[in-house]
């Protein structure tokens, strides 16, 4: 929502609930081509056409506001524009009072480190601005905004002109709402004799149910999912591929491929809701499969009712109702009791909520009692299974539920703890005051998920519970180090890189919790990453990984706290041992060159390689002209760099092509930008096989390895 520019707000959301219905071509058709009588007037396709001339036209016109926000949401940088209209209200405000009050707001939401809205602008800009707000004037934000507008006229708007100006005018113009789906959807489809490359609506679904975005590009950020989000998901229901979409959506979330969990639970969501009965059916029908754990259950309630607010009917149909009741009769008592004792509120929702408004009706005893207690509290199950012969599960339940309710209203630490270690409770199930106690700690670590665990190192040192010297160090350095424990846990490598970083910097994100990072520790968790490459599963693919790190070796990678020397070298020696056939190179005053890395070397050793190599930019091309030159196949090429990436006279994407021409084989191109906001070197609307990736976490890991077994 544009909270900076309310009147374009109200334009854009107007729009978005009279096109909402249609495939994305569709709905730029009809953008374009709106009747007098709709809240937009009437484009000629010429006067659309010169939104591709100029950034300038483009912006001054509200049409072209709209649709390049579209197009920017996309992206990922949405913020940009936004950042842009509310410099253009704030400087036709003349009323001093509100000017210092906008002034303040926009340098909230857009300037300032960690807002909801940040544009990328340099410490000395962000430091004037903040000044500037004693006394603000009209022309505070000025610098900031050329940067902004400069970034989006020298990065976003080529790349909208280009996939907007040639596919929209070109061909969404001609295209009619319906009738033609037969025919779009043979053009997207790769037949025999066609390029694997090509990009399908189908290929778009994909990468939205992976990462959240249509795009070729993954970012550390979430970002709010929209209808403008998902335009493929759209076509292909305007299609009546419904049920197709529903069954890639369940498809991909059994074999744990998303990255994360809100795009699948939004797709299904908007198929939930498609007229088509089959598609609605199957949709409703994979919710238990989708819906793993009760906080995606309430994420899936909230976009069916986001997707019908402006509409007169509400969301809880018979269909609903019986999905919801399915999907708690289906689970587990035990673990049903778990989850309503754990997850019991998300986003507004409840399970008290669901219950009642689903009319759930219990499949068994079990289910029943967990039902009461929901709807009823402890007190009314007390009352109504006391003085009742209950069944084994009633009677396990019970108790279990009993311990909860014990928990909430016990001061006493030992109590506590023998609580928890007799019915495995977990740490969300407790009070704040509960974790003050070491004993309390004691009792959680024994049943505690090693991830949690790493995650808690920070807090359990800031409590005092880990000592230096002390027993409790000692055992959890030694549950850290165990092979079995870290086999069960499925670490990955960066995974305990990040804990150690974030263990090591002694804060938390936010600096409120502090503490002395432990010596054992730290040394456990160096132990740890290294037993962690077996846990790894081969992609069995021939890669090239090339790094250039060595322009600034204190910048930190987006999305997490580990510099990007430590991170590429990192990923370097995950490909280098776990992958048979990956050749590392790094960049050199303009060129590639070898890079060793044997079994034996330690991180720093490799990051210290890394980093004395002399670079001077990273283009992107060099790793495959190199393989090419060199007649070495290669079934996949990463570059990670916190350089700007560019291109000289060889078009990465020209490249590929040729080298795939030359080798016969699809070959794939991934850049990491690890301190990148945004990147542009894949060919989002051509090339499957292209992507970028904007910064680097845990997230990022899956996304190299779904595109590398052409899953995405």
């Amino acid at each position: 929502m544009d909270i900076c520019c309310e009147t374009a707000s109200e334009e854009l959301d107007k729009t978005k609930r009279l096109f909402r219905h249609f495939p994305w071509k569709s709905r730029l058709h009809k953008f374009i081509h709106s009747s007098s009588r709709n809240i937009m007037p009437r484009q000629s396709v010429d006067e659309a056409k010169q939104w591709g001339q100029s950034l300038e036209k483009l912006l001054n016109h509200k049409c072209g506001q709209a649709a390049f926000r579209v197009f920017l949401k996309s992206e990922f940088c949405e913020e940009n524009l936004e950042f842009w209209l509310a410099c253009e209200e704030f400087k036709s405000i003349t009323s001093p009072e509100k000017l210092a009050c906008k002034a303040t707001g926009i340098f909230e939401e857009f300037i300032q480190s960690d807002s909801p809205m940040e544009v990328n602008v340099d410490h000395y800009t962000r430091d004037t601005i903040a000044q500037s707000l004693h006394q603000p004037t009209p022309s505070c934000f000025d610098s900031a905004q050329r940067k902004v507008c400069s970034l989006m006229e020298n990065d976003a708007y080529p790349r909208y002109d280009i996939n907007y100006s040639q596919i929209v005018f070109r061909g969404a113009i001609t295209m009619e709402p319906s009738g033609q789906g037969a025919n779009d959807h043979a053009q997207n489809s790769v037949g025999v004799g066609e390029h694997p490359w090509e990009v399908t609506d189908m290929t778009r679904l994909r990468r939205f149910l992976c990462y959240g975005s249509e795009m070729a590009i993954y970012d550390t950020k979430e970002h709010r999912l929209g209808m403008e989000s998902a335009l493929a998901l759209l076509s292909l229901l305007q299609e009546g591929r419904g049920c197709e979409v529903v069954e890639e959506v369940k498809r991909l979330a059994q074999e744990g491929r998303p990255v994360r969990a809100n795009p699948s639970l939004f797709a299904l969501a908007v198929c939930s809701q498609h007229s088509d009965l089959k598609t609605r059916q199957g949709a409703f029908r994979a919710l238990s499969d989708v819906c793993r754990v009760p906080e995606h259950l309430f994420t899936f309630i909230q976009y069916k009712k986001e997707a019908k607010e402006g509409m007169r009917c509400g969301i809880w149909g018979r269909a609903l109702r019986k999905a919801v009741s399915d999907w708690y009769n289906k689970q587990d008592a035990m673990g049903l009791a778990l989850a309503v004792t754990k997850y019991k509120t998300r986003g507004g929702w409840s399970h008290q909520d669901l219950l009642r408004l689903s009319h759930a009706k219990p499949a068994n005893e079990a289910i029943t009692l967990i039902s009461k207690y929901i709807t009823k509290g402890w007190k009314e199950v007390q009352v109504a299974y006391t003085d009742k012969e209950n069944s084994e599960e009633e009677v396990k339940v019970l108790s279990y539920l009993e311990a909860v309710e014990r928990v909430k209203h016990s001061a006493d630490e030992m109590e506590v703890s023998h609580l928890i270690e007799e019915h495995k409770l977990e740490r969300e199930q407790l009070l704040t005051d509960h974790l003050k106690s070491k004993a309390v700690w004691k009792a959680l670590l024994k049943e505690m998920p090693m991830a949690s665990m790493l995650r808690t190192l920070g807090k359990m040192t800031a409590d005092q519970f880990l000592e230096p010297g002390c027993s409790d160090v000692a055992a959890v350095c030694e549950r850290i180090q165990s092979e079995a424990a870290l086999k069960m846990a499925k670490l990955h490598p960066f995974s305990v890189l990040m804990a150690s970083e974030n263990y090591k910097r002694g804060h938390g994100n936010r600096g409120k919790v502090k503490w002395e990072p432990d010596g054992d520790i730290i040394k456990a968790l160096d132990s740890a990453f290294y037993k962690c490459f077996t846990n790894v599963e081969p992609a069995g693919k021939r890669f090239v990984v090339a790094v250039d790190v060595s322009t600034s070796l204190s910048s930190i990678v987006k999305g997490t706290s580990v510099s990007t020397a430590v991170a590429a070298a990192a990923m370097a020696m995950v490909f280098a041992r776990t992958e048979a056939e990956t050749q590392v190179l790094a960049y050199s005053e303009g060129a590639i060159v070898p890079c060793t890395i044997t079994e034996g070397m330690s991180l720093r050793q490799v990051a210290t390689e890394l980093v004395k190599i002399p670079s001077g930019y990273t283009d992107c091309a060099l790793p495959i002209l190199w393989a090419s030159e060199k007649g070495i196949t290669v079934d996949m090429f990463i570059i990670f760099t916190n350089s700007a990436c560019w291109h000289g006279e060889a078009n990465p994407a020209e490249c590929l092509r040729m080298y795939r021409q030359k080798l016969g084989i699809f070959s794939k191109l991934m850049v990491c930008g690890l301190t990148s906001n945004g990147l542009s070197i894949a060919d989002p609307a051509e090339d499957r096989g292209m992507l970028d990736l904007c910064g680097f976490d845990l997230g990022a890991i899956e996304v190299i390895r779904n595109l590398a077994l052409d899953l995405i």
